[in-house]
C-alpha cells in the first residue's frame, strides 16, 4: 500500500527505505527465516500504522520499504520492527539462539532514507520556488505533484 493515508486532518504519503544489518553481518537470513520475516510484517501491519510495501534481503541484512503515519517517528518504527522480527524468529527458529549467541538478531544500528514517490527533491525545490506562479508550475510537471487536500 503506498497510496495516500487520509485521517481527519491530514493527508500523508510517507515511505521510508529501510536496512537493518544482522548482528555481527551474520548470513541468518535463509528461506525459512526469511518466510517467518515476512508473516510476522504482516502481523506488525495489521497491529500499528506501518505497512510493508517491499521486503528483500540479502542473507546477512533485510530491506524494507515502509509507509506509516506522521505521528510514529522512524526511530519508533525501526525499534517495533526490530523488536518484534527478533522476538518472533527466536521463537520459531531456536537454533538462532547458537548462532547469534549475543541474544540479538539486529545491530544497534540502521539505515533510513525518505523516498519520495512523485517527485525528487529537486522537483519538490522547484515546486516551492514557483509558489504563486501555476502557468509554469503546470508546464514543469504536468500534474504529476499533487498536494492537493
Amino acid at each position: 500500500m503506498d497510496e495516500h493515508i487520509y485521517k481527519s486532518h491530514n493527508k500523508t504519503l510517507l515511505l521510508y527505505h529501510l536496512v537493518f544489518p544482522a548482528k555481527y553481518r551474520r548470513k541468518i537470513f535463509d528461506e525459512d527465516v526469511d518466510v517467518t520475516l515476512k508473516e510476522t510484517c504482516i502481523e506488525i501491519s495489521e497491529r500499528y500504522e506501518i505497512n510493508f510495501v517491499e521486503i528483500g534481503n540479502d542473507k546477512n541484512h533485510v530491506h524494507f520499504l515502509v509507509q506509516s503515519v506522521p505521528t510514529l517517528s522512524v526511530t519508533k518504527i525501526v525499534t517495533t520492527i526490530k523488536g518484534i522480527t527478533a522476538r518472533e524468529i527466536f521463537s520459531k527458529h531456536k537454533e538462532m539462539r547458537k548462532i547469534m549467541w549475543g541474544g540479538n538478531i539486529w545491530t544497534s544500528g540502521y539505515y533510513a532514507n525518505t523516498v519520495g514517490q512523485y517527485a525528487s527533491k529537486d522537483a519538490i525545490v522547484k515546486y516551492i520556488q514557483n509558489q504563486g506562479r501555476e502557468e509554469e508550475y503546470s508546464k514543469l510537471y504536468q500534474g504529476k505533484l499533487n498536494l492537493e487536500f
